[in-house]
């Protein structure tokens, strides 16, 4: 007869994680300058940590007019290095290598795509090569290019500069409601930081779907990359990113 093991609930964080989240007040929201000086203090990890912005958001993602998602520029950047692909031809082509793409290719890099490559973090593509993503969309999913999110455009200079200098990032809000939004490293300073989280919140403001109803910013969170959340005051925090 086999015996039957109990049902022994894990932790699932390491010890470090566990030391250093019982420092933190989960249930005390800060100002931001606060925030961010515990996400500093809390972050001890081997490597530079990202600081992280968790936005809890009142909206139904299920509904398509409350769909969340673009893109927004940093003004310091997220400190994080991306190699950047590109799908242009002629004039454009020259434009995105000389703006410091790390592979720029039409066609012949479609069949490379389709072959399995994949050594890239951001896909651009002209507009003359948007007919032709649909060949690698399903392979590529949430990384294929498309206009919403402006990785298809003809401004191909500019979009390769912002990715590669880690100043365009992303955003999407997820099955939850929540967007996740680097906004720099633990070693940026007080103010980059602080000038970071302005533009990012400050983005998800301006993206507030008309037919959002009650509070939209319920909640706030900043977290290093290793770190356990600190939750900020919302309501301080939006007027200051309004």
């Amino acid at each position: 007869m086999i015996a039957l093991r109990k049902n022994v609930k894990k932790n699932l964080h390491s010890p470090r994680y566990v030391a250093i989240a019982k420092t933190v007040d989960k249930d005390t929201p800060l100002d931001i300058v606060a925030a961010l000086a515990v996400v500093k203090q809390t972050a001890n990890a081997k490597f530079v940590e990202s600081v992280d912005l968790a936005v809890n958001l009142g909206i139904d993602p299920r509904k398509g007019d409350q769909n969340v998602r673009g893109i927004t520029n940093l003004p310091h950047g997220t400190g994080k290095t991306r190699k950047v692909a590109v799908l242009a031809k002629g004039d454009l082509a020259g434009l995105a290598e000389q703006a410091g793409a790390d592979t720029v290719g039409a066609e012949e890099l479609i069949a490379q795509i389709q072959g399995g490559w994949r050594d890239f973090d951001v896909l651009l593509a002209t507009e003359e090569m948007a007919p032709q993503i649909g060949k690698i969309g399903r392979m590529l999913g949430p990384r294929t290019p498309n206009k919403r999110n402006g990785t298809v455009t003809n401004n191909i200079a500019a979009a390769v500069r912002e990715i590669k200098g880690a100043t365009r990032v992303e955003y999407r809000a997820d099955k939850s409601g929540i967007v996740h939004l680097a906004i720099g490293k633990v070693n940026f300073t007080d103010e980059q930081l602080l000038e970071n989280f302005k533009a990012g919140l400050g983005a998800l403001i301006k993206a507030k779907p008309a037919t959002a109803k009650g509070k939209y910013v319920k909640a706030i969170t900043l977290s290093a990359t290793m770190g356990p959340g600190i939750p900020v005051e919302a309501t301080s925090a939006t007027k200051f990113a309004s």
